[in-house]
Order: C-alpha cells, then structure tokens, then sequence
C-alpha cells in the first residue's frame, strides 16, 4: 500500500472525495483515514467514525387483514472523539466528506478542541486492510433474498387464521413480522477499518380470550439473524396451537395466593430475569455510574456454585448474534460466571479506559444517532447437571413459572415481574393453572438461590434498551429452580 501524501490544513476544503452513498466499501478508506487524521492533528487522543444504511420494514395482521405495513431507510453517520477519559459523540445524515468534517469539528469544539492552524500538516490515519465481513460471508445478497412484502402479507395472514381454528373464546388476534437489515462501517484512529451487514427478523402472536369476566392474553415471538428465509420457514401452525394452549389454561385460572415459595422457571425466555436483573450490572456503564453492587466482586463469589453464566456473540442465527461489535471489534464469548465466581464484566471502548476492565466486543448501539456502550448479546445460564424431573421432585409445594411477562428493574438489581403463564406444584407434580404472579426480588440475594440448573438450555429472542438505544439481544436459561422467593398476587 502506498504511503498516504501529507495534506495541509488549509487543503481540506479543496478535497472532492466520491465515496458511494449506496454502499461501503474501501473508496471510503480515503475520506475517512484523511478525517481521522484530522481530528488526531486537532489534539484528539482518539476518534471513530460510525457508517450506517438501513432498510426496515414492519408487517401486522390484525385478525383477517393486514393494518399496517410500515418500510423506512436511513443513512447516517456518528464521530466520537475521545480526550483522555472525556468524549463526546456527535451524528449526522450528511454523509459527504464536507457533512463529515462538519460533524467531527462539533466534536472536537465540545472537548475544547480547535482545528489545526491553515498551515499545519495532516497526516492521514493509516487504516488496515477492510475486514469486510459481508462479502467474507456472502452477506451481499441477503436483502433481496428476504420475503417481499406480498409475502409477508399472506404468511400473516395464514398464520392468524390458524391461530382463529385453534383457540376458543377469542377477543382479537394479532400476528407481526419485521425485518432489519443494516450496513455498517467502522473506521478508527487506532487503524481499525471494518464493514458488516446484518439481518434481524422476527415474527409472532399476541392472543386476547375472554368469556364473561375471564380473560387471558398470551404472546408468543421468535427471531433470528442471519437467514433470509426465516418467514419462510416459520412454523406457525405450532406456535398457534402452543399460544392458544396456553391461553385456554389461563382463561380460567385461579389467582395465586401472595408469599414466599419455591419456583421452577421455564427455560428459553425465562432468562429475561437473568439479563435485567444481574446481566445489565455486569456492563461497564454501570461500573461507571456505581449503580451495581458487584463492581468491585470480581473474582468473589456472586451466586449458587451450581450457576455458570456466558455472554457471546457467536451462535448461529441467533438473536443477539454479531460478527464485530459497533466498534469494528471482532465477537467472542465472554465467560460472565463461572460456578457462582464473577469472572469478567462486558466493556466497550469506554468502559475499558474508564475502568480497566478489558474490551469483550460489546460496543453496541441501536443506530447512528448514539454512542456504543457495553451491551449483551447473547445472554443466558449454561445447562446443569440436573434433568427436569430432578427439579420438580424437588419442590414440595411451589409455583412453576412456565412464561414470563413484563417486568421493571431498579438500578442496582430490583426486580419485578409479572408471569404470564404459572401453575401450582404440589409434592413434585403440576396440580393446577395459576394467575395473577409478579415475581419480587434483589439480584444480589436471589443470584444466590438459584441451586438446580437443568440440562435443557434454551434460548429467545429478546429486546433490550438502555443507554445505546434499543438492540436485538438474546436471553436464555435451562429450567432452573429458585430456592424462594417472593411471589405477590390476591
């Protein structure tokens, strides 16, 4: 690779770089090596420019007709600029080299940083080789092999039909679909020159059933990245007759008694307990805003030695799956637990200068308009050695958590949430339906409690937000049992 020429300041007006709009490729190492260098010669300690295109579009069926349909593209860029531990971000949707250099001048203005002199030299960043993770992996074709929109519209609308043979008393039907794919480039002062696509998708049910007073709502989503054909191959005959399972045992169901007792949590989605209530304080940010107690735990013990815990971005297809993180950091899996041991925290490029602890590829963020931060992905307790069997019999009279529902948490590890879908345990068996369940506790004491993990790990798509915006992640668990817990209900 030839030497980059050494501009000077008062050259970059000149410059008509003719980087495409469309697409990113290595014509952008030009324009965006040049900013770079820019904003080192300003007096930055450390920039990072963040490309992105999108193309999203959402689906809905309401009963037998399709009420909304809903596509959007975006283009846009962001700049972070960093001065020893103090940054600043700033995005725009003016993706020309004038656009650009505007953006990084804002960033550089608010940490107190001027342009260099009309006669200082710039040189610019010298920018490895472009990981291009999208052709590496025959990424390029995935939009065009996604379903059209007429395709969406009859699977929908297939699967609500169904959803109308397989349940009874039904109020209102809803069946969603959206896809979302995404262009990103990464270029950094520290040589860091990478460019992706991804692809999230997901589809399901929502099921309102009442008779008389009776009533009953149950929802049912999967997702998935990386596969064109999802819709495709959706099996929403099974799903239907699941959710509507489900719902016919709610419908009816006697509230639970408020107390303290044993519980059993379904595996897949029951780990959404896991990810609010301990995984978010195992992210750097809250190290740095001292809002989890477990900053200063590393290496001690934080939960039952029978709970081992991962954060990863490697399983195929799956929710929160990445090949780089938005910080052009390669994904890897993060060991967050270890037999009740904390292991390691999830940190992004801030998190690890502003704490010490060490980059995991968790820089994530929603879109163009926020700053990474450090955020999970795939998320969940590993299997046990126990079988599920082995946890019923071990509860004499408790509550079975067979679907969750929303929830809150405090900052520091409060939680509550609701249980869609509960029934009674009685000398090991499952004896009846219950409603009415919110699930009340501290992560801290109620790590601790988890002592029989199952072997049946399984996993679910799921939603997080937080100071990045909202990211598609995965939560996940085998069955576990809780020792106790509070369970308030009538």
């Amino acid at each position: 690779m030839p030497p980059t020429p050494l501009l000077l300041s008062k050259e970059l007006p000149s410059l008509d770089y003719s980087a495409p709009r469309d697409r990113f490729d290595e014509t952008w190492r030009a324009p965006l090596s040049t900013l770079l260098g820019l904003g080192r010669a300003a007096g930055a300690d450390f920039v990072e420019f963040f490309l992105e295109r999108v193309n999203y579009i959402s689906c809905m069926a309401e009963d037998d007709a399709i009420t909304s349909l809903s596509p959007s593209l975006s283009t846009g860029a962001g700049v972070r600029v960093f001065r020893g531990k103090a940054d600043c971000y700033v995005s725009t949707n003016d993706l020309s080299f004038a656009g650009l250099k505007t953006a990084l001048e804002k960033g550089l203005s608010i940490l107190g940083l001027n342009m260099p002199a009309p006669n200082s030299f710039v040189p610019a960043i010298n920018l490895e080789l472009l990981r291009d993770y999208a052709t590496a992996r025959q990424k390029e074709s995935w939009l065009s092999d996604c379903s059209s929109m007429r395709e969406m519209s009859d699977v929908l609308l297939a699967a609500n039909a169904t959803l109308h043979t397989t349940a009874k008393h039904v109020q209102s039907r809803r069946a969603v679909y959206f896809r979302d794919w995404q262009e990103v480039l990464v270029a950094a002062s520290d040589g860091v020159f990478a460019r992706d696509i991804r692809l999230n998708q997901s589809v399901g049910y929502s099921l309102l059933c009442a008779d008389g007073s009776d009533r009953a709502s149950i929802s049912k989503r999967v997702g998935s990245s990386g596969d064109p054909a999802f819709l495709r191959t959706w099996d929403y005959s099974t799903d239907a007759a699941g959710v509507s399972e489900s719902a016919g045992q709610m419908l009816y169901a006697d509230y639970v008694e408020s107390g303290t007792y044993p519980i059993i949590m379904a595996n897949q989605f029951g780990g959404v307990i896991f990810h609010e209530a301990c995984g978010h304080l195992l992210e750097t940010t809250q190290i740095e805003r001292k809002t989890t107690p477990f900053a200063e735990m590393k290496g001690e013990k934080i939960a039952h030695e029978n709970l081992t815990a991962w954060d990863e971005g490697l399983t195929d297809q799956a929710f929160g799956t990445i090949d780089m993180d938005d910080e052009g950091m390669p994904a890897q899996r993060t060991l967050l637990i270890e037999n009740g041991i904390l292991k390691n925290f999830l940190s992004d490029r801030a998190g690890s200068l502003r704490t010490g602890h060490p980059r995991t590829g968790s820089g994530r963020r929603q879109n163009y308009t926020y700053a990474a931060a450090s955020r999970m992905r795939n998320t969940y307790i590993a299997p046990g050695d126990y079988s599920v069997e082995d946890l019923f019999a071990s509860v004499e009279k408790g509550i079975y958590c067979k679907q969750m529902g929303g929830g809150s948490v405090g900052p520091t590890g409060e939680f509550n949430f609701g249980v869609s879908e509960a029934y009674l345990i009685e000398n090991g068996k499952i004896t009846k339906p219950l409603k009415g369940a919110t699930l009340i506790g501290e992560a801290k004491e109620i790590m601790n409690k988890i002592s029989m993990c199952s072997k049946d790990l399984g996993l679910a798509a799921g939603f997080c937000g937080s100071i990045s915006g909202s990211i598609y992640v995965t939560v996940g668990q085998p069955h576990i049992k809780v020792d106790s817990i509070t369970v308030g209900g009538r």
